[in-house]
């Protein structure tokens, strides 16, 4: 490698890692909880489908184990020697050798061979297979099994038991029974094939039950992320425009290019719309967290509008109300919010530039408020999308009417837009009435 190549490798900046988002934190962690309950899960089934599996295996076995000691021992029993010390056994043409087929082997210098054979045997088992089992009890004098395959494919099961001879030296006798185990094996691999598939499927069901729990876990912290991110865009879209505004003022000021007089007025606007759309942000933040908990009371209606109006500065505007009386349950804070948003936004947008605004209040007794103007109106694209963020279309944040929606809904009741018989836009608060 030359020196320039081996300088730029050594100079060339390591490329860091970006860490991971709170979203992308979260959603790792989801992951993960599904991978552990899926894991978790498929340790357990599986164990217990080994467990059956096993337990399947011993018990049919320990079955036909216990079906060659009984075939066995029933043949011996038979067995026993006369006075010359011969061998006296069962003739095999009385039936006795033939289900579960049994051979009779006799020891006799060192040498097994079958003296008595089934006559006519349910099943052929190999000859090399019964004697080689039969020389194993008869050499050991003891118990012997071995399992064997037939030509034509069945699985046999042989079972060896010795028979003593008349004295300590004496040679004796091997009994062997056989059994066909190819239907307990072909139950015992159609079992495990079963549990395999019953824990592959459980497996994956139970981890898209994890994943699915795990989804649920985090909506929560995912949702709270979303609220906070939007919040921040709130403030940062809102806040932009008169923190801009006051410096603008501030260095005006400054300067001495205006009226120090009423660069204060302007300032103290600014401020005051700044203070509205901060309250505003967090009443609508604090709303999509659902920390608001509503104290719902009785209350006029009619009333709590006109002290909405009293207590609003009209600056020139003309507002005409008209009530009666109906009693609603609601909370009083929310729903005077949202009466005030709405007619501070009639206020704002409800008139043409340079003209005073002309606006009617109208309190039903079946629970609705009606302001109308007789601006310009709303144009038809924005009719559908109104109460959503930032679409007021007209300079304004489009929180205040977000607002009045979302205590409109949180109180059962509606918020709906239409234009007005004044040619202007109605808004209509629609809340349920408090029964008598």
């Amino acid at each position: 490698m030359s020196r320039p190549a081996l300088a730029d490798r050594i100079r060339r900046p390591r490329r860091r890692r970006t860490p991971p988002t709170p979203k992308g934190r979260i959603r790792r962690l989801r992951r993960r909880i599904a991978l552990l309950f899926g894991l978790v899960s498929a340790l357990g089934l599986v164990g217990m489908a080994i467990i059956a599996v096993q337990g399947d295996d011993r018990s049919w076995r320990a079955q036909v184990d216990t079906e060659l000691r009984l075939r066995t021992s029933e043949i011996v029993a038979n067995l026993h020697y006369d006075e010359d010390g011969d061998l006296t056994y069962p003739d095999p043409k009385e039936g006795d050798y033939d289900c579960p087929p049994v051979t009779l082997f006799k020891e006799s210098g060192g040498q097994v061979s079958p003296i008595a054979a089934p006559h006519r045997p349910c099943l052929v088992v190999p000859a090399d297979d019964l004697q080689a089992v039969a020389d194993e009890a008869g050499h050991e004098q003891d118990t012997a099994e071995s399992t064997t395959t037939t030509p034509d494919g069945h699985r046999l099961h042989l079972y060896a038991q010795p028979f003593p001879g008349p004295g300590a030296n004496d040679s004796g006798a091997v009994a062997v029974a056989a059994v066909d185990i190819s239907g307990n094996v072909d139950d015992h691999q159609r079992l495990t094939l079963l549990l395999t598939i019953a824990c592959a499927v459980l497996v994956a069901a139970s981890a898209a039950a994890g994943r699915w729990l795990a989804g649920r876990a985090v909506r929560p912290a995912l949702a709270a992320l979303d609220q906070q991110e939007a919040f921040f865009a709130d403030a940062a879209h809102d806040l932009r425009t008169p923190v801009a505004s006051l410096r603008v003022l501030a260095e005006t000021g400054l300067r001495g290019e205006a009226d120090s007089t009423e660069v204060m007025r302007r300032t103290l606007r600014q401020s005051t719309r700044m203070s509205e759309l901060v309250d505003d942000l967090l009443t609508r933040a604090r709303l999509r967290a659902g920390a608001v908990q509503l104290d719902r009371e009785p209350l006029r209606l009619d009333q709590l509008v006109d002290t909405v109006v009293a207590d609003t500065p009209t600056d020139g505007h003309r507002v005409t109300v008209r009530t009666e009386a109906v009693v609603v349950l609601a909370d009083a804070g929310l729903l005077r919010r949202a009466v005030a948003n709405l007619l501070g936004n009639a206020l704002t947008h409800g008139h043409a530039p340079g003209q005073p605004a002309d606006i009617e209040i109208t309190v039903a007794s079946d629970g609705t408020v009606a302001v109308d103007d007789a601006g310009p109106g709303i144009p038809p694209e924005l009719a559908e999308c109104l109460f959503e963020r930032f679409r007021s279309g007209k300079g304004s944040s489009g929180l205040g009417l977000s607002i009045a929606a979302w205590v409109a809904h949180a109180h059962g009741g509606s918020l709906t837009v239409a234009t007005s018989d004044r040619g202007g836009t109605r808004f209509l608060l629609r809340l349920p009435v408090q029964k008598r």
